[in-house]
C-alpha cells in the first residue's frame, strides 16, 4: 500500500503530464506560427465583391458613431458595402446617431428573445426579406473600429475561393490600463499565434465574435445561432458540415476592452459559461467524428474547446511546481520546468510575431493579479453560478 508522501506524489505528476499535454499542444500551433503567411496576396484587377456589415448594438450612443465614422473610410468602392445596425433592445440614442450617422438602422424590441445572437438573426431575416442584394456579410461589434484595408483583403480571399473568413481581432488601446494589457497578451495568443499555427497545419481558425466574414450562402445554408457563445456553436456546426474558416491576420479589428477586471467580469463570465455549454454539446460529437474521418481539422477543434483559459492553466502550472518542490520529487520539479518554461516560450513568441508594443509587455508585471482573478472567476462558474444574459459590458469612458 503506498504511503501518504508516494500517494500524493503520483497524483502529482498525473497532474503535471496533463498541463506538459496542453502546453505540448501550444507549442505544436507556436512553431507551426513561424511559417505561416502574414499577408493576403492583392487581387488582380478591381474588388468585385458586394458586403452587407452588420453592427449588433445594444445601448451603443458613446461608440457607435466612431466604427460608423471608420466604415465610411474603408479602402473600398462605397457602392459595394452598406452598413447595417440593429439597435437591439436600447433606451438610449443609438438608433438616432446611427441614422445620422448614414447607417441603416432596424430598431429591433423583445424582451424575452435578447441577447446578440437573436439580434443577429433577426437582422439577416430582415436583410433577406429586403432583398439587399450582398456577396458575403461581414459582422462587427458596436465597440469596434476596422483596418482600412480590411474589406480589399476579404474581397481578395473571397475571389480564392475562401468562404468563412476570421480577420484579426485585437485589443484597442492596449498601451492603456494593465488590464487591457493583459487582455492584448490573451487576444495575441488566442486570435493571432493560434490561428496561425492552424492554418499551417490544416485546421479551422474558429470564429471570434467580431471582424467575421462569411459567403452569402453559407449564412443561407446553415441557421445562425443564438446561445452565449453564438460564434462559438455556429463554428462547430459549420466544421462539422465540411466547412473551415481560414484566417486573415492583416485584416485587422480593433474592439475597445473594460480599463478594470470588475467591468470586464459579467464578459467573461458569458464567455466562459457559454464554453463550458459547448464542450458538454460538441466535444464528444467532434472526437468520434474526427476519429472516423481521420481529421486533424475536428481533433483541433474538440483540443481548442478542452483547453481551459491560459491563465487558469498558468495558475494550475504554478501550484504544482511548488508542490513539486514541497514534495523533493526530481520528476515533478522536471515537469514543472517544462510547463513554465513551455508558457513563457509561447507567450512572448505571441508577442514577438504579433509585434506586440512595449506597454503590453509591461503590463505582464500585472499578471499574477490577472490569474488569481481569472481563477476565481471559473472556479465561480464551476460551482454553477450563472452570469446574466446579454448585459452591456461596462466599457472605458473618456
Amino acid at each position: 500500500m503506498p504511503t501518504a508522501p508516494s500517494l500524493l506524489t503520483t497524483l502529482l505528476i498525473a497532474g503535471e503530464l496533463g498541463l506538459a499535454a496542453i502546453v505540448s499542444y501550444l507549442l505544436l500551433l507556436t512553431a507551426a506560427a513561424f511559417a505561416a503567411r502574414r499577408s493576403t496576396a492583392p487581387r488582380q484587377g478591381n474588388p468585385t465583391s458586394r458586403f452587407v456589415i452588420m453592427v449588433p448594438a445594444h445601448n451603443e450612443e458613446r461608440l457607435l458613431p466612431e466604427l460608423l465614422l471608420n466604415l465610411r473610410q474603408l479602402d473600398y468602392p462605397p457602392e459595394l458595402y452598406t452598413v447595417h445596425v440593429v439597435a437591439d433592445n436600447c433606451t438610449d440614442r443609438t438608433a438616432e446617431l446611427g441614422r445620422q450617422a448614414g447607417a441603416i438602422v432596424h430598431e429591433r424590441t423583445d424582451r424575452e428573445l435578447r441577447g446578440k445572437g437573436y439580434a443577429l438573426e433577426w437582422l439577416l431575416r430582415r436583410i433577406w426579406e429586403l432583398e439587399v442584394p450582398h456577396d458575403a456579410v461581414l459582422i462587427l461589434d458596436a465597440d469596434s473600429v476596422v483596418s482600412p484595408n480590411f474589406l480589399r483583403v476579404m474581397d481578395a480571399r473571397l475571389a480564392r475561393g475562401e468562404r468563412v473568413i476570421q480577420g484579426y481581432y485585437a485589443v484597442r488601446q492596449p498601451d492603456g490600463a494593465w488590464s487591457a494589457g493583459l487582455r492584448a497578451v490573451a487576444l495575441i495568443v488566442l486570435h493571432y499565434l493560434r490561428p496561425q499555427g492552424r492554418m499551417v497545419l490544416g485546421g479551422s481558425t474558429g470564429l471570434k465574435g467580431n471582424g467575421m466574414v462569411f459567403a452569402a450562402e453559407i449564412l443561407r445554408k446553415h441557421r445562425w445561432s443564438a446561445s452565449l457563445t453564438e460564434d462559438i456553436e455556429y463554428h462547430m456546426e459549420l466544421i462539422l458540415a465540411g466547412e473551415r474558416a481560414t484566417f486573415a491576420p492583416d485584416a485587422v479589428v480593433w474592439a475597445e476592452m473594460p480599463d478594470s477586471l470588475r467591468a470586464a467580469q459579467s464578459q467573461n463570465e458569458r464567455w466562459e459559461r457559454g464554453r463550458m455549454e459547448m464542450i458538454r454539446r460538441f466535444v464528444p460529437r467532434l472526437l468520434r467524428e474526427a476519429w472516423q474521418r481521420r481529421s486533424f481539422l475536428l481533433f483541433d477543434a474538440a483540443v481548442e474547446q478542452l483547453i481551459p483559459p491560459f491563465s487558469v492553466v498558468t495558475g494550475a502550472s504554478v501550484g504544482v511546481a511548488l508542490a513539486a518542490l514541497a514534495l523533493r520529487s526530481p520528476v515533478g520539479v522536471a515537469l514543472a520546468a517544462y510547463v513554465v518554461v513551455g508558457q513563457a516560450i509561447y507567450i512572448f513568441t505571441g508577442l514577438a510575431l504579433a509585434r506586440a508594443p512595449w506597454p503590453v509587455y509591461r503590463s505582464l508585471l500585472f499578471a499574477p493579479a490577472f490569474v488569481i482573478w481569472k481563477v476565481w472567476l471559473y472556479l465561480r462558474l464551476l460551482l454553477g453560478i450563472k452570469p446574466r444574459s446579454w448585459v452591456r459590458t461596462a466599457r472605458n469612458e473618456r
